[in-house]
């Protein structure tokens, strides 16, 4: 579970990365579509949604059903699909605010309970695999302020790898929502690297117990971020390295 710091490797992979710039809109519009459909697999199916990547695919390009699967499955497909072009969007200002992370949680969470969409929960929750205890209701407005206020100075003095992991690991710790925390904080660690001009970073589900463990590394005992950090880095490293490939196959052809 020991995983190797990528940042200098990402960031010379970006000087790459950088020759093919400006990049044509239209295989820019190409890229993004190829990674909605394998992020919202990946960080669905973390959370054990049944739904395949081919049958994800299916479901957000067609519109179609999948025969035996459950409609909260279809749901959760949809809603992140619509946060991801929220994330997009986001992306072209510089800050994160309150009201951007509801709304990314309101449009992945609509569909399943229109209730708790955008709103912090109001009961106390409990996360099976872990000691750790989330903050009490009560407590989740103020503590979301003062992450927010925090983001700024996270991303100031960390590397945007750095900075985007920790922003990760904050929202889960403070876990505001009755659900669709891992989604909305998968989605916000996103949108910081998107705003540092890194590309999305997908977690596959095949790493989810070295993720899971990880996190809980973070959270508590001597709650040594280090280890997440470099874990993020190396599966932001392999994305790079997918965004490469694909820049590298379409500007070919």
């Amino acid at each position: 579970m020991k995983y190797d710091n990528k940042i200098n490797e990402i960031d010379k992979l970006n000087g790459k990365i950088d020759q093919f710039r400006p990049i044509n809109k239209v295989l820019l519009k190409q890229i993004k579509e190829y990674f909605r459909i394998s992020l919202t697999y990946s960080s669905n199916a973390i959370e054990g949604n049944t739904l395949t990547e081919t049958e994800t695919k299916v479901v957000l390009e067609d519109g179609l059903t999948i025969a035996g699967r459950p409609l909260k499955d279809h749901y959760e497909a949809s809603g992140h699909s619509e946060a991801y072009d929220m994330v997009f969007d986001l992306a072209k200002k510089k800050t994160i605010t309150e009201k951007d992370i509801l709304n990314i949680h309101r449009l992945f969470y609509y569909r399943i309970d229109n209730e708790n969409a955008g709103h912090y929960r109001e009961v106390p929750v409990v996360i099976t695999g872990t000691e750790y205890v989330p903050p009490a209701p009560s407590k989740i407005p103020t503590l979301m302020k003062k992450f927010v206020a925090k983001i700024p100075s996270l991303k100031k003095k960390h590397h945007p790898i750095e900075a985007a992991a920790l922003i990760h690991k904050e929202l889960v710790g403070i876990h505001p929502f009755v659900d669709g925390n891992g989604r909305t904080a998968r989605l916000l660690m996103n949108l910081s690297l998107f705003q540092a001009g890194y590309t999305i970073t997908i977690i596959p589900p095949i790493l989810r117990a070295d993720y899971i463990a990880l996190i809980k590394q973070s959270q508590t005992g001597k709650k040594d971020d280090s280890g997440f950090i470099n874990f993020i880095s190396a599966m932001a490293y392999e994305s790079t390295k997918d965004y490469y490939r694909l820049l590298k196959q379409l500007c070919q052809t």
